[in-house]
Parts: structure tokens; sequence; C-alpha cells
């Protein structure tokens, strides 16, 4: 089980390397000041998910492997 861990400011940066490695194991590190909630440090991996923009309708639509394709429907035309 992944557990994210808390650091007190002062203890975050007297094992700042070790605060970075977990980042990659366990995910999220919260850091806080006088136990406050103040920072948290991620992976490159979560930072770049989290920035990266959302693709558009239009570019699912133009990423299907169904683009290009002939299709035909059958409406049924009848009045509701």
């Amino acid at each position: 089980m992944i557990t994210t861990r808390r650091w007190a400011a002062q203890d975050a940066k007297a094992h700042f390397s070790e605060l970075l490695s977990n980042t990659e194991k366990e995910g999220p590190q919260f850091i806080s000041v006088r136990g406050n909630p103040r920072a948290v440090v991620i992976s490159i991996e979560e930072y770049v998910a989290l920035t990266t923009p959302a693709k558009t309708l239009v570019d699912f639509f133009k990423q299907s492997p169904l683009r290009g394709m002939s299709l035909k429907f059958k409406r049924d035309k009848k009045e509701i």
C-alpha cells in the first residue's frame, strides 16, 4: 500500500534527497510549516500529466481509426 508522507519543512530540508526519492515511490509529499500545509512535491511524471492540455473532441475524432472510412447509417425517420 502506498501512503503519502507529510514532512515538517525543517525535516524536508534536512532529508531533501529522501523526499525526492519518495515522490517516485510513494507519490506526492506534503510539506507543512508549523503544522499548516504549505506545499506539495510531486514527480515530474505527475507534473507533466497535470499540465498537459486535454485533447479536444476534434483531436479525438481526427485520431479515430475510423477516420476516412465510409460509414452508412440507417435512420428511423418515424416521428416520436
